[in-house]
């Protein structure tokens, strides 16, 4: 059976706006007021139909080390008190390994999941922008991008104003009367991006998006990444490329097993990261 997640909600804190007076994100970058504010947030969500075995359970010799399935509930705690304070006009960087709850954190930003303790405060709009994002493979990209720019607040007649911008930056052509699901990756990775930025979001967070492009379209995202603080936005980054993190970032949260073990300066912080995965590389050959 397929594995499903659910999340746990037992002290759940809703995505906020902080009560403060409105101005533009100019005056904001200006004063230095924040833009995000994570403090002390735990994620858990729970996992149903995975494989665990039950105590005394006996199998029969050729299926040794393999698991037997009872319909498990389990709790995944992917994110373990992390706080930190985003200002207008930074781009952030996140990395760490696998699980290490990356993903997850930035799901809880942009309000698609709820926390479990602690708060999560956004001063504007956040778009999150993953390498699975919510496109229809069964309609047109035409269809994809009025639908997705009319989900991102826009209104008709500013979806109209856009459409051929989105249309050009994705650079898919005629393929726009096409289903999605006769796109390749790497078509639907830049319609993904050219949708989610489409309306200058206050906050724009990357999910690995960007690593299924080529060099020509990693360029124009760059450029529109550059855009988007020059407009006092804010841009959250995961990625397992450092080479992406250190020309996109100006800092580097990493996330451990859930924990924020460094935040700090790009070199500094992938430094320290990289020496523990040599150090992890050199255990395992032991």
């Amino acid at each position: 059976m397929a594995e499903q997640t659910e999340p746990v909600t037992a002290t759940a804190a809703p995505v906020a706006a902080p009560a403060v007076a409105a101005t533009s994100a100019e005056e904001a970058k200006a004063t230095g007021r924040p833009i995000l504010v994570v403090d002390d947030v735990h994620l858990k969500y729970k996992t149903y139909g995975g494989k665990r075995r039950t105590p005394g359970s006996r199998l029969p010799s050729w299926a040794k080390g393999l698991t037997q399935g009872v319909g498990a509930v389990d709790v995944v705690h992917a994110v373990k008190g992390v706080s930190f304070v985003a200002h207008h006009g930074e781009s952030i960087g996140l990395i760490g390994h696998n699980g290490s709850g990356k993903s997850t954190l930035l799901r809880a930003v942009a309000g698609a999941m709820p926390v479990s303790s602690g708060a999560i405060y956004t001063d504007g709009v956040a778009s999150l922008l993953g390498v699975s994002g919510a496109l229809i493979k069964n309609l047109s990209g035409e269809r994809n991008i009025i639908l997705g720019c009319l989900a991102l607040g826009l209104k008709p007649s500013e979806v109209k104003q856009h459409f051929e911008e989105v249309v050009e930056f994705a650079d898919i052509g005629e393929f726009v009367r096409l289903p999605m699901e006769a796109y390749s990756s790497g078509m639907g990775a830049r319609l993904r991006f050219a949708i989610s930025t489409a309306a200058s979001p206050d906050i724009l967070m990357i999910d690995e998006a960007l690593a299924t492009g080529d060099a020509s379209f990693k360029a124009r995202s760059q450029k529109r990444i550059d855009e988007i603080r020059e407009r006092a936005g804010t841009v959250l980054l995961v990625s397992h490329s450092m080479g992406t993190i250190k020309e996109t970032c100006d800092r580097v949260l990493w996330l451990d097993s859930g924990v924020l073990r460094a935040d700090g300066q790009p070199d500094e912080v992938i430094e320290a990261y990289m020496e523990t995965q040599r150090a992890k590389v050199e255990a395992a050959k032991k």
